[in-house]
């Protein structure tokens, strides 16, 4: 399955991600610049915080009170499509997802 991140430049970084593996994990292994994950996915900071392409937001389920909540206090521009990373587990149904890093 695959996975593309759009940088602000808007370069474009693509990696193959297995399924079960959190987009966090993946961005860090792609080396993904803007894609931190200072707390190792245990959701307390948001530095994974990434803006879904809005035709795979739906796909990416909903965020949960305590992701919205840390997705309030992001150091970037929060967005409708707004997720942090570590909380989007790669599945079939989201082979292709694209992501956007936001501007810091």
């Amino acid at each position: 399955m695959k996975a593309t991140w759009i940088l602000p430049d808007g370069r474009e970084i693509a990696a193959e991600v297995p399924a079960g593996r959190n987009l966090m994990e993946a961005a860090l292994a792609a080396n993904v610049p803007g894609v931190v994950g200072e707390c190792g996915g245990s959701l307390s900071c948001a530095t994974c915080h990434v803006h879904v392409a809005e035709d795979w937001f739906a796909a990416t389920g909903t965020a949960g009170d305590f992701e919205e909540a840390m997705l309030d206090v992001s150091d970037t521009p929060r967005a409708d499509t707004s997720r942090l990373s570590c909380q989007i587990v790669m599945a079939p149904g989201l082979d292709g997802i694209v992501l956007r890093v936001p501007q810091a």
